[in-house]
C-alpha cells in the first residue's frame, strides 16, 4: 500500500502551481507575449554567451557533487565522464520533474548499481549530495545576508516588518554562517554526530568537507550567473543582490514541491527584483525565460537522450549475456552525513522505486 506522503506531496505541488500560478497571471496581465520577445532579442550575444557557460560552470559543480560522494564512499573506479552523464541527466530531470531528495534517486540507483554499487551505497550518495547543496545555500545565504543586510528591504509589505529589518537580517545571516562553521570545526576535529531531536550531523572528512564548499557555491554561483548576465545592465542592481534573489527564489521553487518550481520561482523573483514600470517588468521576464531555457528546458531534451542511450545499452548486454549483472562493491558504507535522513529508509525507497 502507498504512503500517503506519496500522495500529499504531489498535492502540494500541484497547489503551490495553481496558487503561483493565479499570482503570476495578475502581475503579468498587462505584458504582452510581443514585449517580452523583443526584452530576449535585446540581449547582448555575448551575455547570452555568458550565460551559456555559466550553465556549464552550475553542471559541472553538480557533477562534482557526485563525486565528492563516491570519494566518500571510497569508490574511485568510475570515469569522471560516466560521473558527469549520470549526474548531468539525475539534475536536468529532478529540476523539471520536481526536486525532492527521490526525484532523481532512480536514475542514479540504475546507473551507478551498474557500476558495482549497493543500493544502501547510492542511499548514501544521494542524501551526500542534498546536504552539500543545503550547505551551499546556507553559506551563500547567510554571506549575502552579512555584506547587505537591506536585501531584505524588497520585500517590504510582503513580509512582517521584523522580518525586513536590517538586523534582523544581519543576525540570521550570521547564523547561517555560523552553521557553516560548526561544520567545518566538527569536521576538522572529528567530533561526535551532532544529535537534535530527529536532526542527525555527522562530520565527513576535512578532505571532503572542503570540497563541499567549494562546490556547491559554485553550482549556485553559475546557476545564478544566468540571470545575472541576462539581465539588461541599465536595471541589473548587481552580482549580490541577484544572487541574494535567486537563492530566496529556488529556495521557495523546491519547498514548494511544485514541478521544476514552475510559478512559484518567477513570483518571488519578479517580486523581489521591484520593477517600476512595464519595461523593467518585460525584461526580468525576459531574464527568467533565458535562465529557464538554459538550466531547465535544453539540458531536459538532452537527458532524455541519454537515458534512452543508456537503457539501450543495458538492454543489449542484458541480452548478449544474461548471466552478467553488477557485482556488489566490497567497499564498507560510511554513515549517512545528512540531517534526518535515514540509509536504510532510502535504500528501501530506491528498491521500491526501481521494481
Amino acid at each position: 500500500m502507498k504512503k500517503i506522503s506519496e500522495f500529499i506531496w504531489p498535492l502540494i505541488g500541484l497547489a503551490a502551481v495553481v496558487v503561483s500560478g493565479y499570482f503570476l497571471y495578475q502581475e503579468l496581465k498587462t505584458t504582452s507575449l510581443s514585449a517580452i520577445w523583443a526584452a530576449i532579442l535585446a540581449i547582448p550575444p555575448h551575455r547570452i554567451l555568458l550565460a551559456a557557460f555559466s550553465t556549464l560552470v552550475a553542471y559541472a559543480a553538480l557533477a562534482w557533487y557526485d563525486r565528492i560522494a563516491l570519494l566518500h564512499l571510497g569508490v574511485r573506479h568510475i570515469s569522471w565522464l560516466f560521473v558527469s552523464l549520470c549526474s548531468f541527466t539525475t539534475y536536468a530531470l529532478s529540476h523539471n520533474i520536481g526536486a525532492s531528495v527521490f526525484s532523481g534517486a532512480l536514475v542514479r540507483y540504475r546507473a551507478y548499481t551498474a557500476k558495482g554499487l549497493t543500493a544502501a551505497q547510492v542511499a548514501v550518495l544521494v542524501a551526500l549530495c542534498s546536504f552539500t547543496f543545503f550547505l551551499g545555500t546556507i553559506l551563500l545565504g547567510g554571506f549575502t545576508l552579512v555584506v547587505d543586510p537591506h536585501l531584505l528591504t524588497r520585500l517590504e509589505g510582503r513580509l512582517p516588518a521584523f522580518l525586513t529589518d536590517p538586523k534582523t537580517a544581519l543576525i540570521v545571516g550570521i547564523g547561517m554562517l555560523a552553521f557553516v562553521g560548526l561544520y567545518v570545526i566538527g569536521s576538522i576535529m572529528r567530533l561526535r554526530p551532532l544529535h537534535i531531536r530527529s536532526f542527525k550531523l555527522e562530520y565527513p572528512r576535512p578532505g571532503i568537507m572542503g570540497r563541499q564548499l567549494l562546490a556547491a557555491p559554485l553550482e549556485l554561483l553559475g546557476a545564478a550567473g544566468i540571470i545575472y548576465f541576462a539581465l539588461p545592465e541599465a536595471m541589473n542592481p548587481g552580482f549580490i543582490p541577484v544572487l541574494a534573489i535567486f537563492l530566496a527564489s529556488f529556495s521557495v521553487a523546491l519547498a514548494s514541491h511544485a514541478p521544476g518550481g514552475l510559478g512559484v520561482f518567477e513570483i518571488v523573483f519578479i517580486t523581489a527584483m521591484h520593477i517600476t514600470d512595464e519595461a523593467q517588468k518585460d525584461a526580468i521576464i525576459a531574464a527568467v525565460i533565458i535562465f529557464r531555457i538554459f538550466y531547465f528546458w535544453i539540458p531536459a531534451l538532452v537527458s532524455v537522450a541519454v537515458v534512452i542511450a543508456f537503457e539501450r545499452s543495458r538492454l543489449a548486454a542484458a541480452i548478449g549475456s544474461a548471466a552478467h549483472g553488477p557485482k556488489a562493491s566490497a567497499v564498507p558504507e560510511p554513515p549517512v552525513i545528512v540531517p534526518g535522513l535515514n540509509a536504510h529508509e532510502l535504500e528501501r525507497e530506491l528498491k521500491q522505486k526501481a521494481v
